[in-house]
C-alpha cells in the first residue's frame, strides 16, 4: 500500500490529525513530534494533540526558532523525535 501524503501545510490552522499522518507512519517510531508554528506559539485542536497522544506520541507546539533548538536538544539526548515546522 502506499503511504498517505500529508497535504501541503501554509498555517497551523492546516495541521490536523491527517496532516500529521506521516509522523505516525516512521519506523522506529517516535515519541515526541515538534512542531513549529511560525513566528509565534500557536493552538492547535486539542482533539488533534489527543489522537498522537492515544498513538504514544507527545506533540510539543512551540515557535519555530524554539521548536529547531528543542528539536536539537532531544536528538542531542537520543530521543527518537521528529519535527514538522513551518517557516516564519
Amino acid at each position: 500500500s502506499t503511504p498517505a501524503v500529508s497535504p501541503q501545510i501554509g498555517s497551523h490552522r492546516d495541521i490536523s490529525h491527517e496532516s500529521l499522518s506521516l509522523f505516525r507512519l516512521l519506523e522506529p517510531q517516535i515519541e515526541i513530534l515538534v512542531l513549529g508554528t511560525g513566528d509565534r506559539v500557536e493552538r492547535l485542536h486539542p482533539a488533534t494533540l489527543k489522537q498522537m497522544r492515544e498513538c504514544g506520541i507527545a506533540v510539543e507546539v512551540q515557535d519555530t526558532a524554539n521548536a529547531c533548538a528543542t528539536f536539537n536538544f532531544l536528538m542531542n539526548e537520543r530521543r527518537m523525535v521528529a519535527a514538522g515546522l513551518i517557516p516564519p
